[in-house]
């Protein structure tokens, strides 16, 4: 379990390092677990209403999209 002393250790430890690496990318967390948005079916899966509406995951995650219709964001 993560504690308070922790979070305080790791942040001191982030402050004072020269750099930081940060790793991202799709499918990393699938191994644990979480779903992967691959194509439309899996975006879909997990925004039935995006699905309906047949926006693709390319539209809906381009900051003109956002712009144009915040609701989206929510």
């Amino acid at each position: 379990m993560t504690t308070t002393a922790d979070i305080i250790r790791a942040a001191s430890l982030i402050d004072q390092a020269d750099l930081l690496l940060v790793a991202a990318g799709a499918g990393m967390g699938v191994d644990s677990g979480l779903p992967d948005f691959r194509g439309n079916e899996g975006f879909w899966k997990a925004y039935p209403a995006l699905a309906r509406a047949q926006l693709a995951f390319a539209s809906v995650a381009s900051p003109r999209t956002f712009e144009e219709d915040a609701a989206l964001a929510r």
